[in-house]
């Protein structure tokens, strides 16, 4: 006990440092002047100018560069106080600030360190942790998983001429296409859609400036504060805390009840796939405030409610706040579970679902497998490199602040604590035969209108948008659900939905432009715009089993269709349309639900035709479709032969859609009946 009152004191009473003197760094060196030298307080803050110097990966930096402006990274306004919570009572302080205009008022959104471009940091002094490594690891493993965490540079300090450590600049979260990626919810949207999202909510402990909007109970009974952080707590109105209050009522009930139906049942209101990524990262960790404080949510527009991002990993692989002595972080338990901060009580109620249990087994045990993120062997490596970056800051905070130790011990430590952990979360997760060989429908996503060519008739190009969704079987499959997973564009079909045989639908961004260009509805809209960049689509069942992916981009060897009027087209639905050179461009109007693929070795004559249309196909035709030219089924002949004659003098002259199918292709085209 004595050990840890001295801890304890070296800690939190001044004079309990020892002063460095930082002249050159292999990290970029972060320097912060306050107007008239005062001190940075908790509330409010005060204005400073910042300084970054950085002259490159691998480059070293130096305090003679702090006038060079060719090796600034930054150089500007912010305004800048403490934050923190229990962070607080330490002598190393930690930082939150805002890169301003001259005017000190406005926000100058600017690239860090190659960071996006944005106007609100975080310097995170990692003040319970000793390793200085684990906030960093776990933002990275999250991100190396698909999920967005917040991006963290390490950098050393220095605040009005004194050298304070090293400290990692971190995203802070909040709602940005570059961060946690939802629509910034305003207080006018109290109707639907615009009711429905964006939200960004914790569960966390309350300040003044952060009230509780609700509490829930974990499984043992005690109390977690919920928080508004999109909107903020001083601006949200009762519609929209209603709304999003519900959305997590309805997940308790529906895990209460084990109800994992597509249409009224867990799946329907959450992202499984980001509540169990979520759990894995701290569980892995075994994060001792997991889902009761720092746990935040985001929903989107019309889209499902997700875990994340992780936040606030310092208390994890071992490591507690043994000053206060603590030791919950632990190699054989679950944090979701064992009685000490819990969180609420969906959490354990989610982990003794057999369904969603399955697929938590699943996913873990795909992780950990070689060349896998949360493979030993990977974590290992990263930990590696990690360490080979900071050690020299290492040495200089240890010898200011005197609580590292040995370094190299504490990260030994760590690596023995994780193999035993991935061991033990091995074992103890349990059998995922049950969701092993999932069969999702052979849905396939065919056309990509991600940028459409401006126009003097169209105000805003991005409502001319769409995306094609292909049947790719014999079969009526069932839509039921179905959504894409992830963050940016949001849609969900309906319950009940169902798409024929070899058949498609569109999504478009907006429905009455899609009409007026293409002379048909699309079957739904979609939310969001797809980027102009590059986006990866991943088109998910409810349970989040991936049933198409397509990343596409705007540059090479991805065929052009960028602005220009064409949209990518998949040449051939039985090719693998995530590979560049599956697709090709196209500028013809003429779309329809039912134009699928137009097959080059399928011969259509006469065309334009009055009479008799002879078809010609390299292998047996099974049947042959006619569609008037917005999509509506007008004739299905059944056939069994290569070559067939079809009736046309009863159809009025026009434009149709003509398709065929056979064992192995389907092909499609347009006729003219004159």
């Amino acid at each position: 006990m004595r050990q840890i009152i001295i801890i304890f004191l070296l800690l939190i009473l001044p004079g309990s440092v020892s002063a460095q003197i930082l002249t050159d760094s292999n990290l970029p060196i972060v320097i912060i002047n306050t107007d008239g030298g005062v001190s940075i307080p908790d509330d409010p803050r005060v204005l400073a100018t910042m300084k970054i110097i950085y002259r490159g990966e691998g480059e070293r930096n130096y305090m003679t560069d702090q006038n060079n402006t060719a090796y600034l990274n930054y150089n500007g306004r912010i305004d800048i106080e403490i934050r923190g919570s229990s962070s607080q009572i330490t002598e190393k302080k930690q930082y939150g600030f805002s890169t301003k205009n001259a005017d000190n008022i406005t926000n100058n959104n600017v690239r860090l360190l190659g960071l996006p471009a944005e106007h609100d940091w975080i310097l995170n002094g990692m003040v319970f942790d000793p390793a200085l490594i684990r906030d960093y690891l776990c933002f990275n493993l999250s991100r190396q998983i698909g999920e967005y965490a917040s991006r963290a540079v390490y950098c050393e300090l220095i605040i009005n001429g004194e050298y304070t450590g090293l400290y990692l600049l971190d995203e802070k979260i909040k709602a940005d296409d570059n961060r946690v990626d939802v629509i910034k919810i305003d207080p006018n949207d109290v109707y639907l859609p615009g009711l429905s999202g964006g939200y960004i909510t914790k569960a966390d402990k309350t300040s003044a400036g952060d009230p509780a909007a609700w509490t829930m109970t974990t499984w043992t009974g005690a109390g977690v504060n919920y928080i508004h952080v999109l909107p903020k707590p001083e601006i949200v109105n009762p519609l929209q805390n209603d709304y999003i209050h519900n959305q997590f009522t309805n997940l308790a009930a529906t895990t209460l009840a084990g109800n994992g139906s597509a249409f009224n049942g867990y799946p329907s209101i959450i992202d499984v796939p980001s509540f169990i990524d979520y759990i894995i990262i701290n569980e892995l960790s075994s994060n001792a405030d997991a889902y009761q404080f720092s746990t935040y949510f985001h929903k989107d527009r019309n889209g499902k409610l997700r875990a994340g991002p992780v936040w606030d990993s310092d208390l994890t692989f071992g490591n507690d706040l043994f000053i206060w002595g603590m030791d919950r972080s632990k190699t054989n338990i679950w944090q979701l579970s064992n009685g000490i901060n819990d969180g609420s009580r969906f959490w354990k109620d989610l982990f003794d679902n057999g369904q969603f249990r399955c697929y938590l087994s699943k996913r873990w045990n795909e992780l950990i497998q070689p060349g896998q993120p949360l493979n030993l062997s990977s974590i290992e490596a990263f930990i590696d490199q990690t360490v080979s970056t900071i050690s020299e800051a290492v040495v200089r905070e240890n010898a200011l602040w005197g609580f590292v130790g040995s370094h190299q011990q504490r990260i030994t430590d760590l690596k023995t604590w994780l193999a035993a952990r991935i061991d033990w979360m091995t074992t103890n997760l349990g059998s995922y035969s049950a969701c092993s060989n999932i069969v999702v429908p052979p849905l396939v996503i065919t056309k990509i209108m991600y940028n459409p060519e401006a126009s003097v008739y169209y105000t805003d190009s991005d409502d001319l948008e769409f995306l094609e969704i292909m049947n790719n079987s014999d079969q009526v499959v069932s839509l039921s659900g179905i959504y894409f997973s992830g963050t940016g564009l949001v849609y969900q079909f309906p319950y009940n939905a169902t798409l024929n045989p070899y058949s498609s639908v569109f999504l478009a961004s907006n429905p009455d432009f899609f009409l007026a260009e293409y002379g048909f509805l699309p079957y739904g809209q979609f939310t969001r715009h797809l980027s102009d960049k590059g986006q990866n689509l991943v088109l998910s069942d409810v349970i989040g089993n991936v049933i198409d992916n397509v990343n596409y981009s705007d540059t090479v060897p991805w065929p052009d269709a960028d602005g220009n009027g064409n949209y990518l087209l998949l040449t051939d639905p039985f090719l693998d349309n995530n590979v560049a050179g599956s697709w090709t461009t196209s500028n013809d109007k003429t779309l329809s639900d039912n134009d699928i693929i137009t097959g080059f070795d399928l011969q259509l004559s006469p065309n334009p035709v009055r009479d008799m249309l002879k078809i010609k196909a390299p292998s047996l035709i099974k049947s042959i479709s006619i569609y008037d030219i917005y999509g509506r089924l007008l004739k299905t002949v059944n056939v069994n032969y290569e070559t067939y004659e079809l009736e046309m003098k009863q159809l009025s002259e026009g434009i149709y859609i003509i398709r065929v199918i056979t064992p192995g292709k389907i092909y499609s085209g347009k006729i003219v009946r004159y």
